[in-house]
């Protein structure tokens, strides 16, 4: 019998488990073929757990890049694979899910240190502040120093605040009994200006020290360009809460996306990869087929930027957004950029798009780019009854956009393909775009 601990040496049967005199074990980020020295972690009813201790022999799609919280934070799940062979994985995966034409996936040109946007937990360890990185799934915080995705500055920021935190003796919240003070920074940056915004996280109003500790952090972050301090003292998972304070700077950082001025607050919703982001919404605008005289309906808009981007090439745009402080950043942007020709609404999209029906208003083209989850027959059957000639439907999910897609045939809509990007480089996760119209694949 194995225990806990033990050290053995393996071949893998395929890309999750081997066979140890007998006894089956299922170890993560492993190929068919490899033979690895693993230790046991965990005995489960009919077989053991292992984690990879050393490499004997290696599978030519294995990658190089080492993370020492890789196994622990689970946030990039494709770090043990080399970057084309993540290409191919990605494509694979979304083919398996559909008859449709899959294209290949579009690298990132970057594909280490392109998050703009990052947010991290702090805990104590032998007394000492240590920052981290939340477990996939969870709420637990892994320690580390740098992360391969990360902007490499952001990272010098967040482990100098850890320190700071020890200096001033700051007391970290405890999600168990509501105690403490910091409860997560999170960090912007913005790709073209190379603004920084810090968001400090407090479970309170009240920030003992405060302008010490900021005046601290400036000094030795001048870069840095706005401090917001952000109060959430609900008992939630959701990071930020509704209450903030600029401490310093503007309160919000600056960037440009396909040479459009955007202000992006701490609650924005915008890509974390701005150049895979531009390479997306390019190729969004080139399946729609845009001339002067089209009116098209940009839907869960955000703050504007599909909007904006495609305002150039068309009559006029309407951007729905349900979120009201999104709409407000949306119409501060269009206002920026000097777009005019683009309208900013408050309201759910499916409902405006049944009274656009009811009012018998034309509109040529519909933008779609719902969360995760994707969309519901509710929103597709009011898009389909305003009858526009083309719809372009990015995703960050490729299964609930294909399952969307099988529900828009039902109303009439089709499409023959789809186009992924890889916006989330050493993740498992992709962004995908597809145009649906009346015209029924051959």
């Amino acid at each position: 019998m194995l225990k806990k601990g033990q050290i053995i040496e393996v071949t893998m049967l395929d890309d999750q488990k081997a066979i140890y005199q007998d006894d089956v074990i299922y170890i993560n980020n492993a190929f068919k073929n490899e033979i690895l020295k693993v230790m046991i972690t965990n005995k489960t009813k009919n077989a053991y757990d292992g984690k990879i201790i050393k490499i004997i022999q290696a599978d030519k799609m294995r990658s190089r890049l080492v993370c020492n919280v890789y196994e622990e934070c689970g946030g990039c799940n494709l770090l043990h694979v080399d970057y084309p062979s993540q290409l191919m994985i990605k494509q694979k995966m979304i083919q398996k899910q559909t008859k449709l034409k899959v294209n290949p996936v579009v690298k990132n040109d970057h594909d280490l240190h392109y998050r703009n946007k990052m947010i991290l937990g702090f805990k104590k360890i032998k007394g000492k502040v240590v920052a981290g990185l939340y477990a996939e799934d969870s709420h637990q915080v892994c320690p580390y120093q740098y992360c391969l995705l990360h902007d490499k500055q952001c990272d010098d920021i967040v482990q100098t605040i850890a320190r700071l935190i020890a200096d001033f003796k700051i007391e970290l919240y405890n999600e168990d009994n509501r105690t403490g003070l910091l409860r997560h920074v999170l960090i912007r940056k913005a790709a073209v200006t190379n603004e920084i915004m810090v968001v400090i996280v407090i479970s309170k109003s009240n920030f003992p020290s405060r302008n010490n500790f900021i005046k601290e952090l400036l000094l030795k972050h001048p870069e840095i360009t706005t401090i917001i301090q952000n109060i959430n003292s609900r008992s939630t998972s959701i990071v930020l809460g509704d209450e903030e304070r600029v401490l310093y700077g503007k309160g919000y950082i600056v960037d440009y996306l396909l040479g459009n001025k955007y202000q992006i607050s701490s609650k924005s919703f915008y890509q974390i990869n701005h150049d895979q982001c531009e390479k997306l919404y390019s190729k969004a605008i080139e399946l729609l087929k845009l001339n002067k005289n089209d009116v098209v309906l940009d839907t869960y808009c955000g703050i504007g930027t599909i909007g904006i981007s495609l305002a150039p090439y068309v009559k006029k745009v309407i951007g729905v957004e349900i979120n009201g402080k999104a709409v407000m950043d949306a119409k501060n942007n269009a206002r920026i950029n000097n777009i005019n020709n683009i309208t900013f609404i408050k309201d759910d999209a499916s409902d405006y798009m049944y009274k656009l029906y009811q009012n018998m208003e034309k509109i040529d083209a519909i933008v779609m780019d719902p969360p995760r989850s994707g969309s519901n027959e509710k929103f597709i059957r009011s898009a389909c009854k305003i009858d526009p000639k083309r719809i372009v439907y990015i995703s960050c999910d490729p299964s609930t956009q294909i399952r969307d897609i099988r529900i828009f045939n039902k109303y009439g809509y089709y499409c023959d393909q789809l186009y992924p990007f890889d916006m989330f480089s050493h993740t498992t996760h992709i962004e995908t775009v597809c145009l649906l119209s009346r015209k029924a694949p051959v």
